[in-house]
């Protein structure tokens, strides 16, 4: 086992599908976790839109049991999943079961979700989510910890979660986000294109509050000549539907850290998180419209230079 799952300091590799099939798609995932594990990253993260959204799958949970089960050693997180979509009692029983078939390799990330789409498909109330995983958080954090009482406690799997409890993080974009996660004792997930003052004020807000986890960067990384079409047609998608506040805490252009080789790239990226005051970082790779081969080859560079020197720096963050 290489690390503890979103433990402060970790490397982790960020997985979307390309285009393809759904089985291609499936099976192209799983591919580049092993991919990523070969190469040495300490786990990988997949997240949930529906309906077909680009570059999505519906279930990250489940997901993350098919690159549990190609991959032995690296830890998998859904992060985020979007909580006010289902039942917080159904979710953490899956959530709880599928850590105790791979026990020490799961970690799990909450949001409340921001696509309209998404919660037509569940019917749950567009207007009801933030009220929804405001009362939902705390008490999925507490099963999942095993301390919970009421019916869900007879489950063998929560009662696991006592003597092994999940490991947790928030998705947090406001002062107040990342103060709730201090209280609850669990780690933050900044936005991709959040610029770095603005993570360095929320990073500061979530120690000040008596935060010890993780505080996760997520950046994508292009070694050599970047797919520049694919990525501004990315940045017109994500334009197109992300909140105005979100937008007002954006970076200009687009936030890849572009480099002619791993060495440039993991000092650009050390630089970033060092102005953000960040301890942990999340890798992205994906563009939307790419094939896989494309993104394989990406991750295969990250074995020379790039990995080996955030792994020898990283640790002085944390």
């Amino acid at each position: 086992m290489t690390s503890e799952p979103l433990h402060n300091g970790s490397i982790s590799l960020r997985l979307y599908p390309c285009p393809g099939t759904a089985s291609e798609q499936v099976n192209d995932l799983r591919s580049e976790a092993t991919l990523a594990q070969k190469v040495g990253y300490d786990g990988v993260m997949v997240s949930e839109h529906h309906a077909g959204f680009p570059g999505y799958l519906p279930n990250p949970l489940q997901l993350a049991a098919f690159l549990l089960a190609a991959s032995s050693d690296i830890w998998v997180a859904p992060c985020p999943l979007l909580l006010p979509l289902k039942a917080k009692a159904l979710v953490a029983e899956e959530i709880a079961w599928l850590s105790s078939a791979y026990p020490e390799r799961l970690g799990v990330g909450f949001a409340a979700g921001a696509l309209p789409v998404d919660f037509e498909l569940a019917e749950v109330p567009f207007e009801e989510i933030n009220a929804r995983f405001k009362a939902a958080l705390p008490w999925i954090i507490n099963a999942l910890r095993g301390s919970l009482e009421g019916p869900l406690s007879n489950d063998l799997a929560i009662q696991r979660c006592l003597t092994s409890p999940l490991p947790m993080v928030i998705a947090a974009q406001s002062q107040q986000a990342c103060i709730r996660a201090a209280k609850y004792d669990c780690g933050v997930l900044f936005d991709s294109l959040q610029a770095p003052h603005v993570s360095r004020n929320l990073s500061q807000k979530y120690r000040e509050a008596g935060g010890s986890g993780p505080v996760i960067l997520i950046r994508r990384v292009w070694i050599g000549d970047p797919p520049v079409a694919e990525i501004d047609a990315q940045m017109r998608h994500y334009h197109s539907y992300a909140s105005r506040r979100a937008k007002a805490n954006w970076s200009p252009g687009d936030s890849t850290v572009v480099a002619k080789n791993g060495e440039q790239a993991a000092n650009q990226l050390l630089e970033i998180l060092r102005e953000s005051e960040c301890d942990t970082v999340n890798v992205r790779v994906h563009v939307a419209g790419l094939e896989s081969k494309q993104i394989q080859e990406q991750i295969q560079a990250h074995e020379e230079n790039f990995l080996p020197i955030l792994k020898n720096e990283i640790s002085d963050l944390s």
